[in-house]
């Protein structure tokens, strides 16, 4: 496709999807996967002309649908010309091929269409990296003659489905190429080890870290936005924010912490992207709280909540402190909201857009991070004095008295720190 043709008219795409037994499916149909492949597109700036599932009872190895659908799909595309065939799973690079050699225009997958969307979100250097780091091992089986200009960065192709490292005319071999994701991944490294002296200097400063996590467009940033002041992009889009962003959080009442909005995930994720990205999501890791932020109006809430607790054990993060946060409560009826918190004991509703039970959330924080903190009694020697100003810094000091032996010190601390305290003591 050309920036030509964009200026003419609207990309347009047609979908297809495999139906297969229910227990390969996750609680997802393929039509209702589908629809959520259709907001992917429409994220990513093409307009949808048509879908079509596929009933099988699995794959077919050569063309994913079988070549009968495929040649199907080929007379349709005579009648409506689109631009794109997007598949709702993951191609093998011979499947693709197969299925460009009997459909006249371009395949793609869904995997294709979350790169070309991050490729437009991404704003840090670092998400840039990622994204052209996950583009080029996505591309790398699927060369057929066709180069990749490793000189350009994410955007420059300037087309939809086609941004980040551009096509070019020449053939660029696969040993460039691997050597560009060398470097890539050695640029990513060093960037992860700055991060990690970030952390470093957070945990030693007591200050908690709350990280947001959820599916995507389930109002992570607008939460962000309400809880932090921020200026995180917040729209009705998949995706509509990549980087994750950091802010301190002072409540009217208990302890600041700092409020982490991290890349939303998403039914059907491929593991590859979630590898690529990994980097960005130990923030989830490292973090001290999670906040689960769900739609409480979107129908297939309890499987979104799935997906999430899938990737976020995949992280490393599984048995993590989580708060339930059920989002968009406005959107629900009263009677089913209370039968999700009655289901969900500790959860929370809210409705961010709105500012509705903010208040109640802020709470549950503090509850949360409490639960964390524990209250140490200690008689702090004279000759250790340094370690009160260092208990009046990282603590709340609740009792104080001067005494013949040391300073008597009632001080509430984070449990970590509390047993450093004790160790210096001698405890």
């Amino acid at each position: 496709m050309t920036q030509e043709l964009l200026r003419d008219r609207a990309a347009t795409a047609f979908l297809v999807g495999l139906e297969l037994p229910a227990r390969q499916r996750g609680g997802w149909s393929a039509a209702e996967s589908l629809d959520e492949l259709e907001r992917l597109v429409d994220t990513a700036g093409a307009a949808v002309v048509g879908r079509q599932v596929q009933t099988r009872p699995a794959p077919d190895v050569a063309t994913y649908i079988g070549k009968g659908k495929a040649e199907e799909i080929e007379l349709l595309r005579r009648h409506l010309e689109f631009d794109f065939v997007i598949f709702d799973d993951e191609l093998t690079p011979v499947q693709q091929r197969n299925l460009e050699r009997i459909i006249d225009c371009q395949v793609l997958d869904r995997t294709a269409v979350i790169l070309d969307i991050f490729a437009l979100r991404a704003r840090t250097r670092e998400a840039k990296l990622q994204v052209e780091l996950a583009q080029l091992g996505y591309r790398l089986p699927r060369l057929t003659g066709k180069g990749i200009e490793l000189s350009r960065q994410a955007g420059s192709a300037g087309t939809v489905f086609n941004r980040g490292p551009g096509e070019t005319k020449l053939e660029v071999d696969r040993r460039r190429i691997r050597d560009r994701m060398a470097a890539l991944r050695r640029e990513l490294a060093d960037i992860q080890a700055h991060r990690s002296r970030l952390r470093a200097e957070r945990a030693a400063s007591a200050i908690p870290v709350v990280a947001l996590t959820g599916y995507t467009n389930a109002g992570k940033s607008t939460l962000h936005r309400a809880l932090a002041g921020s200026d995180v992009l917040a729209e009705d889009r998949l995706f509509a924010t990549l980087d994750a962003t950091t802010r301190r959080v002072e409540p009217a009442e208990g302890e600041p912490y700092l409020l982490v909005d991290t890349v939303g995930f998403i039914h059907n994720l491929p593991h590859g992207l979630v590898a690529a990205f990994r980097s960005t999501l130990e923030e989830v890791t490292q973090a001290d709280l999670l906040l689960h932020v769900v739609d409480a109006a979107h129908p297939k809430r309890a499987e979104q909540m799935q997906t999430v607790n899938q990737v976020l054990a995949e992280l490393g993060a599984g048995e993590k402190p989580a708060l339930v946060v059920y989002n968009k409560a406005d959107l629900v009826e009263p009677a089913e909201l209370e039968h999700l918190l009655t289901q969900t004991p500790g959860a929370v509703a809210v409705a961010a857009a709105l500012g509705r039970n903010l208040d109640g959330l802020q709470a549950a924080i503090q509850r949360a991070l409490q639960a964390r903190r524990e209250v140490l009694e200690a008689v702090i020697p004279y000759a250790k004095s340094a370690w009160l100003s260092w208990a009046h810094e990282r603590g709340r000091v609740l009792a104080e008295e001067h005494r013949e032996d040391g300073t008597y010190v009632k001080v509430e601390l984070e449990k970590g720190l509390a047993g450093r305290l004790r160790a210096a003591l001698g405890e």
